[in-house]
């Protein structure tokens, strides 16, 4: 029996960003029909800060199971469907100093940082810092295995959460924590066959404890 691990096809993403002129007027007055140029505020995006992270955090999580199946016969298709455990957040929280940069700055500074993007890469990055981004489709409308015994399948995510903290100008720094995830992917495994170099919190070897009875080969590191 095979033991598979499969990428699910990235998602999509074009941002459109919306830019704001602000006009004045030449001397010292204001031009008639003009609004005054509004004085800036405490909450200012400011931009070209730097970034400072702790307690960054990438990893795979589990985010979907289907019960144990037994499969008599090569070529058959799965039917048990696949239960949520996770859903990955895609958020900022700041905690502390005045909101000096935006989520989206923040998540795509993270997505460099944690090497999921490189500096400059409009498509992963913009990806990662969708905080509208809808959560992972577990109904992927089916499986067919190449062999037989008692199978369980399951779906994890790449996890990214940390820490930050923003200085910009002459401004109070800002701190927060960020989070997001990037790759999501689908997998088997059979209870009977032990998972090969499986580590503590892989998402195989969970799926293995959960599913599959107690004590089975797959769910032993």
């Amino acid at each position: 029996m095979k033991i598979k691990e499969m990428l699910l096809s990235a998602c999509a993403v074009v941002a459109v960003l919306a830019g704001t002129a602000a006009c004045t007027s030449g001397g010292g007055g204001v031009t008639a029909g003009a609004k005054p140029k509004a004085a800036p505020t405490a909450d200012a995006v400011c931009e070209g800060g730097v970034y400072s992270w702790f307690n960054v955090d990438k990893r795979d999580v589990l985010t979907g199971i289907a019960e144990k199946e037994k499969v008599a016969r090569k070529g058959a298709a799965l039917t048990h469907a696949l239960t949520r455990l996770h859903t990955p957040r895609i958020a900022v929280t700041f905690e502390k100093g005045s909101r000096a940069v935006d989520a989206k700055a923040v998540l795509q500074a993270l997505a460099v940082h944690a090497g999921v993007a490189e500096a400059g890469d409009d498509g992963v990055s913009t990806v990662f810092a969708d905080v509208h981004r809808p959560a992972q489709n577990l109904d992927d409308g089916g499986t067919i295995i190449d062999g037989v015994g008692t199978v369980v399948r399951y779906a994890w995510v790449e996890q990214v959460t940390a820490d930050f903290r923003y200085a910009c100008g002459g401004g109070k720094p800002v701190t927060g924590r960020a989070a997001s995830w990037v790759v999501d992917g689908s997998g088997l495994l059979e209870c009977s066959t032990p998972i090969e170099d499986a580590k503590e919190g892989e998402p195989a070897l969970a799926a293995a404890r959960l599913s599959c009875d107690p004590g089975a080969p797959a769910a032993k590191a």
